[in-house]
């Protein structure tokens, strides 16, 4: 989860959103399958745009600046897409398929419904940048004059965030099967922190990318009772566990949530996570298969605040444990709500959701005033968006938000359980709640800023 400030609000996360114009058209209807086919130059769509540049653009002087705000930072080597664009010649091996899945608005992603929710990532390229994509490929992909590089040319690093002053990496690598379904997989790794830190920008850095579905980075506490008699630095399963104490939640905060499309937690100075001294941090991973068999072994970057900030930044979540969805169910409905103890500021939100989800919306329920006459709350909508697996970035509002305590929050979650599901494993299946990818679950994560000083991380009063 994430939350972009000042010059990076859209340079990054466009970065994160943009660069799936590629990533997923050629990955295939269900992650992971796809990942390794063997792609060509296509052209076979001659449409042109209906608005063309003023002038003939070229690679270096009109194309490449897009490529680097939008697109390198995963079309680039070891990067999230399976192609490369750190090149000219690279770039130029695409030049129709970039004109086609944008002329389409098929990419980036249309999956944020317009006007429900103003969002600081919004994905969506300008008609002239699309004008730019579409002239150049017709004009068979110009080079231009070399000397016309961005006067910041991109830098190719494994790190979007500066260089972390301490890198938490799994200490035994996951294996992962060439084929079948995996259950999640944890991995608990010390810390080694001898004093609190306050963290103000983390990423993920993945190893197994095409196979990684999704990472939860938790900070579990000195004397946390969630997985306290699990292995520690070895991966396991919940099959692992003997005790039923090991799978109650505690009150552990989340460090940051990566999947395909989300982006770096960064947060301005007046803000941070808090890791306790002695704290580890549990890897949650959900992995993918993909016809070859490998191993991850994945990292997190933390970069300390240089000072203790005022605010702190914790995760909160609706989720509702109750559900059970009918088989061949096209349009399911599950809710969850919950209502403020304090004081906040909403920063982001991040729903997540298993192989059925299809929609998910955040609302805020606000209360009227008694008058005697019309006492029906007034629905807000915070955030509408269609469910996709393949991309799941973290919506980040355009402006943070100011919630009362006492305010009411609702998330909405529809799943379709039906044969025409793609991702459905099982249409005519009952489909409870659960921790494992065949399973369904409701979660809506919501980054919320509180003063440092607050050492109450029960803010969110969860009752659905």
């Amino acid at each position: 989860m994430a939350l972009r400030h000042n010059r990076s609000v859209l340079a990054l996360h466009l970065n994160c959103l943009a660069t799936a114009v590629l990533c997923i058209v050629v990955l295939g209807p269900v992650w992971g399958k796809g990942a390794n086919r063997n792609f060509t130059f296509q052209g076979s769509k001659q449409t042109s745009s209906s608005v063309l540049p003023p002038a003939a653009p070229s690679y270096y002087h009109d194309v490449l600046p897009i490529l680097q705000r939008h697109c390198v930072i995963c079309h680039r080597a070891g990067g999230l897409a399976p192609m490369s664009f750190e090149t000219y010649d690279a770039a130029r091996r695409y030049a129709y398929l970039i004109r086609n899945v944008t002329q389409d608005k098929a990419m980036p992603p249309p999956f944020s419904v317009p006007l429900a929710g103003r969002v600081a990532n919004d994905p969506s390229l300008t008609p002239a940048q699309i004008s730019t994509l579409a002239a150049w490929a017709n004009l068979k992909a110009p080079a231009g004059d070399s000397r016309d590089v961005p006067a910041e040319p991109y830098e190719s690093d494994p790190w979007s965030i500066p260089k972390p002053d301490l890198i938490v990496k799994m200490l035994r690598p996951v294996s992962i099967p060439a084929t079948g379904s995996l259950d999640y997989v944890y991995q608990i790794v010390p810390t080694q922190l001898a004093e609190g830190r306050w963290i103000q920008m983390a990423e993920v850095l993945p190893f197994l990318r095409p196979n990684l579905r999704q990472i939860i980075v938790v900070i579990r506490r000195p004397g946390s009772p969630w997985l306290r008699h699990a292995p520690a630095g070895v991966p396991f399963t919940s099959t692992a566990l003997t005790s039923s104490a090991d799978f109650r939640w505690a009150d552990d905060d989340i460090l940051m949530v990566y999947a395909p499309g989300s982006s770096t937690l960064e947060l301005p100075v007046t803000m941070g996570k808090f890791i306790p001294a002695g704290s580890d941090l549990v890897f949650w991973a959900q992995y993918t298969t993909n016809g070859l068999a490998g191993s991850d072994q994945s990292s997190v970057g933390l970069v300390f605040s240089k000072q203790p900030p005022p605010k702190r930044v914790i995760t909160g979540a609706l989720e509702d444990r109750r559900f059970t969805i009918p088989p061949s169910a096209p349009e399911y409905r599950v809710e969850a709500r919950g209502v403020l103890r304090s004081d906040v500021v909403l920063l982001s939100l991040f729903p997540r959701l298993h192989l059925r989800g299809k929609r998910f919306e955040y609302d805020v329920i606000h209360t009227p005033v008694a008058t005697g006459e019309n006492l029906n709350p007034q629905t807000e909508t915070l955030l509408r968006i269609n469910y996709d697996l393949r991309w799941q970035p973290t919506y980040i509002l355009s402006e943070p938000r100011f919630l009362k305590a006492g305010t009411e929050l609702r998330a909405v979650a529809w799943y379709d359980n039906s044969p025409n599901n793609p991702n459905n494993p099982n249409p005519n299946a009952r489909v409870i709640w659960g921790d494992q990818p065949g399973d369904e679950v409701l979660d809506a994560f919501l980054e919320i800023a509180v003063p440092a000083a607050s050492g109450d991380r029960n803010i969110l009063v969860r009752h659905r």
